[in-house]
């Protein structure tokens, strides 16, 4: 098996072809850059490094990891994403949609390994989850389907409800793609819903006092940084 496919299943999930990445060489030293949009990643990112290291890659011999965290702060991750650009890494390694775009932006030439990705396609990302088309290429982390189900099962554990609140990112596609997949059940199982913005604290906290004013509510909070 080649290297780099050993290096993309070191991430977990569900891989995508790379259609373009550069083998590494054993004993010459390369580096790797890991922007990660929370704190939350630490135990992934220990499962890398012993990872590399059941490969032959060991941190300070042959190969350079250097990490910068974004707490999920968009202005952060551009920081840091320069920062990381500016090491001239072989290849990043970064956690979430955010993280992904603020690198893009960065005008990264790098090639990105992606973990926890909701659509990869409809952010651009990639041309399709069988041939990626770039140097980009990662890990989904579920399927728009599964949105779905999270209302059938909300509606399971307490069928009295009949309104729900669904908390969604409009700031990347994933969020519209969940909310369009519960909405697609939403009426079969009698629902009425209610989208809430999370661009920040304000935003979530007004939407959910005025949505709890009502009665036979629920709540579905979508994936997304935030």
């Amino acid at each position: 098996m080649s290297t780099r496919r050993d290096f993309i299943t070191l991430l977990g999930g569900a891989a995508m072809a790379w259609p373009r990445m550069t083998r590494a060489q054993q004993g010459a030293t390369k580096r790797i850059g890991v922007l990660m949009t929370g704190s939350e990643a630490q135990a992934r990112l220990t499962a890398f490094v012993q990872g590399l290291q059941q490969l032959g890659w060991t941190v300070g011999q042959n190969i350079q990891v250097d990490y910068r965290w974004g707490s999920g702060n968009a202005d952060a991750l551009r920081k840091y994403a320069a920062e990381l650009i500016a090491l001239a890494p072989h290849v990043m390694m970064v956690d979430g949609s955010t993280a992904v775009v603020a690198l893009q932006a960065a005008g990264s030439k790098v090639p990105i390994v992606f973990g926890a990705v909701i659509d990869p396609v409809g952010g651009g990302f990639v041309e399709s989850l069988a041939r990626p088309g770039g140097d980009v290429t990662g890990f989904l982390m579920y399927e728009y389907g599964i949105s779905g189900k999270w209302l059938e099962l909300l509606k399971e554990i307490a069928p009295r409800v009949t309104r729900v609140a669904v908390l969604r990112d409009v700031a990347i596609a994933a969020g519209s793609g969940q909310l369009g997949a519960i909405q697609s059940v939403a009426p079969q199982l009698g629902v009425e819903l209610h989208p809430v913005g999370v661009r920040d604290a304000n935003e979530i906290e007004r939407g959910i006092a005025a949505f709890a004013r009502g009665s036979n509510g629920g709540l579905i909070v979508t994936g997304s940084g935030w």
